[in-house]
């Protein structure tokens, strides 16, 4: 049940530190499904708009600019703002951007609708990740921090593998699939803001701000190539997120024939929730076995997507997909854990930024690329292009984060 304290003159109200914990991971849930639930509703944009596939990509694109733009203006401010101060921002942000698509569904309202939601992901993946870390150890100051990290990593990949499942089931059965789901949505993420500002704050404000400045990484120089390491890791696990967040649903129509709304948003649900179960069941392993695994993992799973586009084979497609999401999910968490490790609590905030930054890059950047790609060349060879690039990085990351642990 939860603990609430209030001041004699019942004008303040908090959760205490135990519910406030959870009350944070709804609301990064919350945002992160949004930020997923439009995956099987491109196809009816394009349907009715009747743009090319490349449109497509620019619009998702437009949500990683944000949340990169974002990352590296603000996502750091958490660390002296304080964190439920910036985490409400954020959630308001992306009630902004439900409104946007529910008033403005033309592609320049699609396109500012996915920018401003990319813009409050980006501010509250790292500040509700800081959050989530610091409620934790207060309300349990006894347990293994790991544990927190493995649930943000679970809500953060749980809630994005939500999003496109809710969209298509919501997409298949119900009237008004362009509306209906922001409208869900909206309610939700106005309750989320209400809650977060009841939560405890974990930051202490300091009286005299420090100057502002971008986003840096604020690492001994010793510890930066590790870093980099770590980022490119989540740069190549969120380039597999990205694929199945904008062009699955493409692939699966126009290379594999499949049509469905439904199936879209249930394949990116399962791709994405093999991440978030994988870490939750191997969690036991050390980090290096996990990491070991999941390259595994990976490195499969990229040659099954690549193999079911050019045979082309629906199932191999999907299998494909699913052992990638589980390499995801390890690589993923091993990074965060790893990127974290190497920084003091006074910068924590500011780390994961960074992380989050070179990852969301991940995002938005091989999309990109192999939107233009399927623009020049057959779909099925752009497909193949993007999972050997992706082999590449993800082996040398790994690999460097392995070394890193002899």
């Amino acid at each position: 049940m939860s603990t609430m304290t209030s001041s004699r003159t019942g004008v303040r109200i908090r959760f205490a530190h135990a519910p406030g914990f959870w009350v944070i991971a709804a609301a990064f849930l919350t945002t992160m499904a949004f930020s997923t639930i439009p995956t099987p509703l491109y196809a009816i944009y394009q349907q009715r708009d009747g743009f090319p596939t490349y449109v497509i990509t620019v619009i998702f694109a437009s949500y990683a600019v944000g949340v990169m733009a974002s990352l590296y203006l603000a996502g750091h401010v958490s660390d002296w703002l304080g964190r439920r101060r910036v985490a409400l921002l954020a959630v308001l942000a992306e009630a902004l951007s439900a409104a946007i698509f529910l008033s403005w569904s033309a592609v320049p309202g699609l396109l500012v609708a996915r920018f401003i939601c990319g813009v409050g992901v980006g501010v509250l993946t790292a500040t509700a990740t800081a959050h989530l870390s610091e409620l934790r150890q207060i309300a349990r100051p006894g347990e293994d921090p790991s544990r927190s990290a493995l649930i943000s990593s679970m809500v953060n990949l749980g809630g994005l593998a939500f999003g496109p499942l809710i969209g298509g089931l919501l997409a298949q059965y119900v009237s008004a699939p362009l509306q209906r789901p922001y409208e869900i949505f909206l309610v939700l993420l106005l309750l989320s803001a209400v809650g977060i500002a009841l939560v405890p704050e974990t930051v202490e404000r300091l009286e005299e701000r420090p100057a502002y400045r971008p986003q840096r990484v604020a690492l001994p120089s010793s510890a930066r190539p590790l870093f980099f390491a770590s980022a490119i890791g989540a740069f190549a696990a969120f380039a597999i997120f990205g694929l199945f967040t904008s062009l699955a649903p493409t692939f699966l129509a126009g290379v594999l024939h499949h049509t469905s709304r439904l199936l879209a948003g249930v394949v990116t649900f399962a791709v994405f929730i093999a991440g978030a179960v994988s870490q939750a069941v191997f969690v036991r392993l050390s980090r290096p076995h996990q990491l070991r695994l999941g390259l595994v993992a990976m490195s499969v799973g990229l040659v099954g997507v690549a193999a079911g586009g050019l045979i082309p084979n629906l199932w191999l497609f999907i299998i494909g997909g699913l052992v990638a999401g589980v390499g995801v999910g390890l690589v993923f968490r091993g990074a965060v854990a790893t990127a974290a490790s190497l920084a003091d609590p006074s910068s924590r905030g500011e780390v994961l930024a960074a992380l989050f930054l070179i990852a969301y890059a991940g995002l938005a950047i091989p999309v990109l690329a192999i939107g233009l790609g399927i623009a020049l060349l057959p779909a099925q060879v752009a497909l193949l292009v993007f999972s050997v690039l992706i082999l590449i990085l993800v082996n040398a990351a790994v690999l460097r984060m392995l070394a890193a642990h002899k």
